[in-house]
């Protein structure tokens, strides 16, 4: 297995990481920065306030994107099992 091979498998797993992480972590980073704008504004500093909210949006984020997060993932397995055919 060449250097370069194992870089881009390297650079595969990262494309996937991003594609799969992305999407949550950007939802769930403005909603907590509507709620840290909103608890700065009204001066309400309640640690729940943000905590429920994103758990509730990364859950239904989950829910809505799970199918397509789970498609990114297997067409990766299968890419690495694609190569791992062709090498042996």
């Amino acid at each position: 297995m060449s250097i370069s091979l194992v870089m881009e498998v390297m650079q595969a797993a990262a494309a996937s990481a991003i594609k799969v992480g992305a999407p949550i972590l950007t939802v769930s980073l403005i909603i907590g920065l509507t709620i840290a704008i909103f608890q700065a504004a009204t001066q309400i500093h309640e640690q729940t306030l943000t905590f429920v909210p994103k758990l509730f949006i990364t859950a239904i984020m989950l829910i809505v994107l799970g199918n397509w997060m789970l498609e990114v993932m297997s067409d990766f397995t299968y890419y690495v099992f694609d190569l791992m055919l062709k090498i042996y």
